[in-house]
């Protein structure tokens, strides 16, 4: 099982850290993103972006709920589940009919029932520093 903690002491680093991580991915894996508002969920996305399907310019799907990147190689989808409360909520906005993927979800604490059998949880903490962040990947298979 896959797990590590890295500690970031900038958005870019944050960005280096996913873009990394990212070499790890293959279509249909599906990254489950966890930490408080402005802990930096979309940075870490942005760097994975940046590696999956360079070139794109990636922001935070809150308004939109879902943001689709397609590069060459890599279709991604980036969930915001701020809003979402239920799994009606879920199936209203097409998210089981995402497939062929790799899947990006923040706000993974509001859907935690419709998670995959097996996903990576990236947790993203705040620490006592206003830009260090604490960075947890895990591999986590049910």
């Amino acid at each position: 099982m896959y797990k590590e903690t890295f500690i970031s002491n900038s958005p870019k680093e944050t960005e280096e850290i996913a873009s990394e991580f990212a070499k790890k991915l293959k279509n249909n894996d599906f990254i489950a993103m966890y930490g408080d508002l402005g802990a930096g969920k979309t940075s870490f996305t942005r760097g994975l972006c940046s590696y999956l399907v360079p070139g794109e310019y990636v922001s935070s799907p809150t308004y939109t709920i879902v943001n689709e990147y397609q590069g060459e190689d890599n279709w991604v989808c980036h969930f915001d589940m701020y809003r979402i409360s239920s799994e009606d909520d879920l199936y209203s906005i097409g998210f089981y009919d995402y497939t062929d993927c790799i899947i990006i979800c923040e706000w993974c604490e509001n859907i935690e029932y419709s998670l995959p059998d097996s996903y990576y949880r990236v947790t993203v903490n705040k620490t006592d520093s206003e830009e260090k962040r604490m960075i947890t990947i895990e591999e986590v298979v049910k």
